[in-house]
């Protein structure tokens, strides 16, 4: 029987790994940690600086793989994706066959919570379904950049009584959600925030949370918007790449 810990790392900042992930992580005799490409090599650094940090008395191993990449949506986003996920489901299984002894386990490192638009548990799954091996594993929830966006803007994300919705951009290009005062944003690489510009909403914007690269913008939308979209341009040409979250929320008085 092989073994999987999918263990929630937080949103960037080692001191939001739990008390939890660190016993999961003592508990790992393999790291799997997927490579994105050069330009996203501080993510592989700060998996590791987390092992070397909280790892102690205890032999372990970091296997890097080129992930798959994603094809061109042009056709399907979610054909493409599933079929970009049938792609890293044959490589994860072949990588736990291959590098993974029989009562060993392995380890993946899921940045912020692995239930929140995170591929890995329905990767696992996958293998699991496949067969062709003994698979079981647990999952180690982590702090979200969600979470690290309202602490480090000391706001809370909900009104008494008010729904929150959480998206992504891609969905947010549709228009401000009609069912919701206040609406979380991610995975938006195209700041779609400009296509709800005319609604009269707050924007709270935070971009490397949690790191010593961590950028904050809050203001009303759309005299902020202009500065956030230059601001993360400047960041993603800097380091290469930016992952940012942002909360758009309608104001007290417009709430009717």
């Amino acid at each position: 029987m092989r073994k999987a810990l999918v263990i929630g790392i937080g949103a960037g900042n080692p001191d939001y790994v739990t008390i939890q992930a660190v016993n999961a992580l003592n508990q790992v005799d393999v790291f799997f940690v997927a490579d994105k490409g050069s330009d996203k090599d501080d993510l592989i650094r700060l998996r590791r600086e987390i092992c070397e940090r909280f790892i102690t008395n205890r032999t372990f191993r970091v296997v890097e793989y080129e992930q798959p990449r994603r094809g061109d949506a042009s056709t399907s986003y979610r054909t493409t994706v599933e079929q970009w996920h049938e792609a890293i489901t044959d490589k994860v299984g072949t990588l736990l066959m291959e590098e993974l002894g029989d009562g060993e386990c392995a380890g993946f490192l899921v940045w912020g919570d692995p239930s929140l638009y995170d591929s890995t548990l329905r990767i696992l799954a996958a293998v699991q379904a496949k067969g062709g091996f003994a698979l079981e594993y647990e999952v180690i929830p982590g702090i979200t950049s969600v979470q690290a966006l309202a602490a480090q803007h000391k706001i809370g994300l909900n009104r008494i009584g008010e729904a929150i919705q959480i998206t992504t951009g891609r969905r947010l290009a549709e228009g401000f959600p009609n069912n919701a005062d206040s609406v979380v944003v991610m995975l938006d690489g195209n700041c779609s925030f400009r296509n709800v510009a005319s609604e009269d909403v707050d924007i709270y914007w935070g971009a490397y949370l949690g790191t010593e690269d961590e950028i904050l913008v809050s203001g009303r939308l759309r005299e902020v918007m202009d500065d956030i979209e230059r601001i993360r341009a400047e960041a993603r040409a800097r380091k290469g790449w930016v992952m940012d979250t942002y909360l758009l929320k309608k104001p007290e008085a417009d709430r009717s």
